[in-house]
């Protein structure tokens, strides 16, 4: 079988590539650096450079394929963030439709649901709109949850003001997700091949409330007393400011935030919830939030 992975090198594109590799398939993977060349190569698979904003090139390098993974790569400069979200999913829809690919399997979130009121998620949910609209065409979507990994961007608060916090809500339910789980989803479709028509499947290993998510962590950083505090949307969009962002970017993430903390983005994933979770929990995770926040 032939395979196209997007998202190059990353957590979940990485890993799902070295599986299909060692599953003795042949994988294509789109990265928009020439220096990954050699790292891809030594996974066993091929590089094809160029941009997932170039419907010609990702056309000729779908063409053959038997299946596509999907995703959206993070672009924290873009003017219009879901804009840009919508139009890369536009462009896939594009070159899967002219290349002929038959099976998709498209990284997307819990929110997509939403057309509006979800930061970048709406986008997603535009994404997901272009590959459902392909005639012929097998799509089966990943709805992931929060990813574990996503606290990492909180050790500089624990270090400096001693809390970790955000504006999800007080006591809020956070729907967890480790990338190696999501990886292992998306290689069993891929693999497997069996789902037909359009499609989604949850992808979740744990479900916390936040005050569980600080108590968890803090324990194991040696901080037992670690408090969640809940912000204000607009304390959050002036911190994530501070912190480098753009305005625009900033004010995506504020908004998601408040659609977790609202239960709007998580409404359709409880009406749906999996029967399998994923096999990573917090508990698992925190000795690795441990390492890194030690070295940070």
């Amino acid at each position: 079988m032939k395979y196209v992975v997007t998202g190059s090198l990353g957590n979940i594109s990485k890993t799902l590539a070295q599986k299909l590799v060692d599953a003795g398939h042949s994988v294509t993977i789109i990265s928009s650096k020439a220096e990954k060349t050699s790292q891809i190569e030594a996974l066993g698979a091929k590089a094809a450079i160029g941009s997932v904003e170039d419907i010609g090139f990702l056309t000729k390098t779908f063409t053959g394929a038997d299946a596509v993974y999907t995703m959206v790569p993070p672009n924290f400069g873009a003017g219009d963030w879901k804009k840009y979200i919508a139009g890369i999913g536009e462009n896939y829809a594009a070159a899967i439709k002219a290349a002929g690919v038959k099976n998709v399997v498209d990284l997307s979130s819990i929110g997509a649901h939403m057309p509006d009121g979800c930061g970048p998620v709406s986008g997603l949910y535009f994404a997901e709109k272009a590959l459902n609209g392909l005639d012929g065409v097998n799509v089966k979507h990943l709805r992931a949850g929060f990813f574990f990994q996503n606290f990492f961007g909180n050790i500089g608060m624990i270090k400096h003001m001693g809390i970790i916090g955000g504006n999800y809500g007080d006591g809020t339910t956070l729907t967890l997700v480790h990338t190696d789980d999501i990886a292992d989803a998306a290689a069993e479709e891929l693999l497997g091949l069996s789902f037909k028509g359009k499609s989604i499947r949850y992808v979740i290993g744990d479900e916390k409330t936040t005050n569980q998510v600080a108590a968890i962590l803090g324990k194991a950083i040696g901080k037992l007393e670690l408090p969640w505090i809940d912000f204000k949307d607009e304390d959050t969009f002036a911190a994530l400011v501070q912190a480098g962002l753009s305005e625009e970017i900033a004010k995506n993430y504020a908004e998601m935030g408040a659609a977790m903390r609202s239960g709007e983005m998580t409404s359709e994933y409880n009406s749906n919830k999996p029967t399998v979770f994923g096999k990573t929990k917090l508990e698992a995770f925190a000795p690795v939030f441990a390492a890194i926040y030690s070295q940070s």
